[in-house]
């Protein structure tokens, strides 16, 4: 599956350090099917000739406004494109999760979901001509030189910041919770989830009195200690337009470089409201790729 991916990168221009989709190893693929819901039946191999040349996968949430999204996302190597094969593959997928809808009770809200990047121009074509539609994109944006980050990024008056601790993990996840109230197309969050992969080396917050504000949830790449993410930025609705955002980020980001971080990546939704993507281009974030959220609604006789 891993050589798969790799075969795949040359034609699909996939940006190996991506922190959306990028190039998994082979023991981050291993951890991805452990997590899979019964993988033997939501996880298909193709072979040719004894050799695996592409996979399918079908997972499954509930969104916050209850939309039950099925994604599915197939993987096939180029030479083996253009024969029928990734449409059989699309076809499996949905035949597969009609049959999990009926078996879940989801049928009144449940959509087929799928992605791609700007660059996977098989993949697109195929979800376009099938009946899919584009209903939000991810841009990832990089910046390239933590060192030379801007000297500004002032507290504002009477908020204090600093770093977290395992005391503060609940206020910091009602935070970013709260901070998606009205946002579209967001997954359920639940604390045990935000628990698992908690790395508070370089969060950072900000209080307003004792109430928590904002966060700036920040690391370093395990597959590359140089990099550093920005995994989340959120600041609550009273507390917005004063800075806030600004001068967590920039603390986070000098975190990271503190702990050998040379560059940093972030993705944000390309319609975002709060316009944190003017916030992110005015520290030195550059966007270097789009990736593409296509749904396609259930056959009435699916419902």
């Amino acid at each position: 599956m891993a050589a798969v991916r790799l075969g795949c990168a040359e034609r699909d221009r996939i940006d190996a350090g991506s922190v959306v989709e990028g190039l998994p190893t082979v023991t981050e693929i291993a951890e991805f099917c452990a997590q899979l819901d019964d993988p033997s039946h939501n996880q298909v191999l193709v072979e040719h000739s004894g050799d695996v040349v592409g996979y399918s996968t079908i997972r499954w949430w509930r969104e916050r406004d209850g939309t039950w999204l099925y994604l599915h996302r197939g993987h096939l190597l180029p030479e083996h494109r253009g024969r029928g094969v990734g449409s059989a593959m699309l076809a499996w997928a949905e035949g597969r999760i009609r049959h999990l809808v009926q078996q879940h009770g989801t049928a009144q809200t449940a959509v087929f979901g799928a992605n791609a990047t700007s660059t996977t121009e098989d993949a697109t074509r195929l979800l376009l001509e099938a009946g899919y539609r584009r209903v939000f994109s991810l841009a990832e944006l990089q910046l390239t030189d933590l060192r030379k980050l801007p000297d500004d990024g002032r507290l504002p008056t009477g908020f204090r910041m600093g770093a977290l601790d395992a005391s503060s993990f609940r206020a910091a996840w009602e935070t970013v919770v709260n901070s998606y109230a009205d946002a579209a197309f967001t997954q359920e969050w639940p604390y045990d989830r935000f628990l698992a992969k908690a790395d508070p080396t370089c969060w950072r917050a900000a209080w307003d009195g004792p109430h928590m504000a904002g966060v700036a949830l920040c690391s370093i790449r395990p597959q590359n200690p140089s990099v550093g993410e920005v995994e989340e930025l959120s600041v609550r609705r009273e507390s917005r337009r004063l800075g806030l955002g600004r001068a967590l980020l920039l603390d986070g980001l000098r975190c990271l470089r503190g702990h050998g971080a040379t560059t940093a990546r972030l993705y944000t939704g390309t319609a975002n409201p709060y316009r944190s993507y003017d916030l992110y281009e005015s520290v030195g974030f550059r966007r270097i790729n789009e990736y593409l959220r296509y749904r396609k609604p259930m056959d009435p006789e699916d419902r």
